[in-house]
């Protein structure tokens, strides 16, 4: 039977999440995250899609994207995922699929679950129990989101821009997001 056709309708705020297979690692090195982070900017820019949020743990990746043109997310992670498993391949010496099946994907149309999208992507480190604070983990948009730094990968999503009119006001109410999260832990 053949595969069903996914949604992705432009200006619409996508999660997507794609495992390991079998859970297995998929990340084995900050090589292996620089390599990936790359790809996915590479990507993202050429099938014109906004990444606003990531992680990339050791078995999974969460990615918060707005395709601006047709088809922008499934040739973003078509073509991101053929080239990181053959680089991932090639550089530990296997063979075979890296990824559990296609990625998931998840329409995000609330304003108020927007946010609440971001949070629970950067807080993947802290409830894996790798970190205590969302800035600690350097493979997520924590430190672009909520610190200001710098980055060619993020594109602020305009709910977020919405936050405050400058930058260190945005700053400062998307760590306010986390406060409840991160002192309850």
């Amino acid at each position: 039977m053949a595969r069903l056709l996914r949604i992705a309708p432009q200006n619409i705020p996508i999660h997507i999440i794609q495992r390991g297979n079998n859970r297995q690692v998929c990340f084995g090195s900050d090589d292996n995250h620089a390599a990936y982070a790359g790809w996915l900017k590479e990507y993202s820019k050429k099938y014109k899609v906004d990444v606003h949020a990531w992680v990339m743990m050791t078995n999974h990746t969460h990615l918060l994207c707005t395709p601006r043109q047709e088809k922008g997310i499934s040739s973003m992670m078509q073509a991101l995922g053929r080239r990181y498993v053959r680089y991932f391949n090639y550089e530990y010496k296997r063979s075979g699929t890296l990824w559990e099946g296609r990625y998931k994907s998840c329409l995000i149309e609330s304003r108020t679950y927007l946010l609440k999208v971001y949070r629970y992507i950067e807080l993947n480190p802290v409830r894996a129990g790798i970190v205590l604070s969302p800035e600690d983990y350097r493979w997520s948009s924590y430190r672009i989101n909520a610190l200001g730094k710098a980055s060619d990968l993020c594109t602020p999503h305009p709910e977020y821009m919405m936050l405050g009119s400058d930058t260190k006001e945005r700053c400062n109410k998307y760590q306010a997001l986390f406060e409840y999260h991160i002192n309850d832990r």
